[in-house]
């Protein structure tokens, strides 16, 4: 409830600040300050035409498929630099550095290998979605994997614990809380990822519609948009990463149970 309130409050707020620097003080243009109302009527019309839902639709299932495969690759990744020595004292730094490259970075490459996204699903598109994840991903597995206590592996191979079974009942459920949270992490670069891709190319997406809205000059379209790609964050967030992050927590006795 009171996060209702906050949010009309704030609502309010804007669009006070809209109407003064506006229509009283005339500081600013329409066309330069959205507001709450003219993002209103927006949504509105997006959604009479459906193609809000299209562009959201087409983003969403473009974000799951490139994160599943973000995900496989940066297993793989994580768990080859914590079985061998050599690659993560040489791979994992150039692992590090290639992170820091913006999403946006990887857009010529892929227009120049895969051409330019047709279709729902294009190989452009979800190569940028996986170099713009995967890595993060994998230094999250690396991670969670490396900062497993040392004495549950030692009482484990004691106990003539095989190395299969010391991955699968040791190492994997100590680390699973960070885990998940470096896979949150790298649904989030995913979602950058597949913005900055469709913002940068011609495919159907939010982060076009964002566009159109900017070659229309239209402020309140671009503001919807964000609006709606921060929404489809917090959602995911809450609906699939929060849940997991507490069971595992009720679980091991770090949260307790409300009610």
């Amino acid at each position: 409830m009171r996060i209702i309130v906050f949010l009309i409050i704030l609502l309010c707020a804007w669009q006070g600040v809209y109407y003064m620097a506006v229509d009283v003080l005339q500081v600013s243009y329409a066309y330069q300050v959205p507001s709450p109302v003219g993002i209103g009527e927006c949504l509105v019309n997006l959604c009479e035409d459906g193609e809000l839902f299209i562009s959201l639709g087409y983003s969403v299932y473009r974000c799951i498929v490139g994160y599943i495969i973000s995900v496989a690759v940066g297993m793989l990744i994580g768990l080859m630099l914590n079985r061998f020595k050599f690659l993560a004292d040489n791979l994992r730094p150039v692992i590090l550095g290639i992170q820091t490259l913006p999403s946006v970075c990887w857009i010529p490459f892929a227009m120049m290998w895969f051409g330019l996204p047709r279709g729902i699903l294009s190989g452009s598109i979800l190569f940028v979605i996986i170099m713009g994840s995967s890595f993060g991903i994998s230094i999250s597995v690396y991670n969670s994997i490396k900062n497993v206590q040392p004495i549950y592996k030692m009482v484990a191979e004691t106990m003539g614990t095989g190395k299969n079974k010391l991955y699968m009942h040791v190492i994997l459920p100590a680390c699973l809380p960070e885990l998940i949270a470096g896979l949150k992490h790298g649904w989030s670069f995913a979602w950058r990822a597949l913005m900055a891709g469709e913002v940068m190319t011609t495919c159907t997406g939010i982060g076009q519609t964002l566009v159109n809205g900017r070659d229309l000059n239209d402020i309140n379209q671009v503001a919807l948009v964000m609006i709606v790609i921060v929404v489809v964050g917090i959602v995911v967030e809450k609906v699939i990463f929060f849940p997991v992050e507490r069971r595992i927590a009720l679980k091991r006795g770090l949260e307790e149970a409300k009610g």
